[in-house]
């Protein structure tokens, strides 16, 4: 039987955020994330992501009928991923501790029959992103109103299947579409003035914060980009690195 398919923003925090508030959650996200054992957590996968994600999810995604969707393309480090679903309450954060055990619902790779709140099944780099593109066609073919939100790692932009959605969105003009690229300079292709000029010059709305400055990030995920699809580059520097910026 699926896992209940809670919308994982009916637990997000309403308006902005202070400080101390943001110091807490995101301490409570990382005291869980220190639970996980093994390996295959992929420790600096994970917090790459941690901060743009609990952002999006303590202070941005909507909820109700109209929800907005999130997936999770780098699906190979979902270590912040759970421990921002436990924070957030959609599952137990004793599940933690069993991370990847036989019959565990919280797997190497998240699975959204297993995992509520989870909207995709992802850990093959490349496919979050033309996912969202797919959908985000289909809300509009059906006039529907919610948002698609994806986080792509910037080595995924080596994937020919992500150029394919890039040039695609910007054309048909997704508006509903917004990526977060979380940016570690492990792209081996790279791209002349950074890789959102990937996405600029085939008409997206673009913006580089730091990806530890969690009011820039709230600023940027919030900039109206009226008729484009957007994407958030959230510049982590080098893997491991770690200062929060509230």
């Amino acid at each position: 039987m699926a896992a209940q398919a809670t919308a994982p923003s009916e637990v997000s925090g309403a308006g902005t955020a202070t400080p101390e508030r943001a110091l807490d959650g995101i301490a409570r996200v990382r005291e869980l994330m220190a639970i996980v054992r093994g390996d295959a957590k992929h420790a600096a996968a994970a917090e790459s992501t941690t901060d743009a994600l609990w952002v999006l999810y303590d202070r941005v995604l909507h909820a109700g009928n109209e929800r907005d969707r999130f997936y999770l393309s780098k699906g190979h480090g979902p270590m912040a991923y759970y421990a921002i679903l436990a924070v957030k309450g959609l599952i137990d954060p004793a599940e933690l501790y069993r991370f990847g055990a036989f019959h565990s619902m919280l797997g190497h790779h998240p699975d959204r029959i297993k995992v509520p709140g989870v909207d995709i099944s992802s850990g093959s780099l490349g496919h979050g992103l033309p996912l969202a593109v797919g959908s985000a066609v289909g809300l509009r073919a059906l006039g529907r109103a919610g948002r698609i939100w994806v986080l792509i790692g910037d080595g995924e932009l080596d994937e020919g299947s992500n150029a394919e959605a890039i040039a695609y969105a910007g054309r048909a003009r997704l508006e509903a579409l917004h990526v977060v690229l979380i940016d570690n300079h492990s792209a081996t292709q790279g791209w002349p003035g950074g890789v959102e000029e990937r996405f600029r010059v085939e008409g997206w709305s673009c913006a580089r914060v730091d990806g530890r400055d969690h009011q820039a990030l709230e600023a940027a995920y919030r900039e109206e980009h009226r008729g484009r699809p957007r994407v958030v580059v959230a510049d982590v520097g080098a893997a491991g690195s770690r200062e929060v910026r509230p």
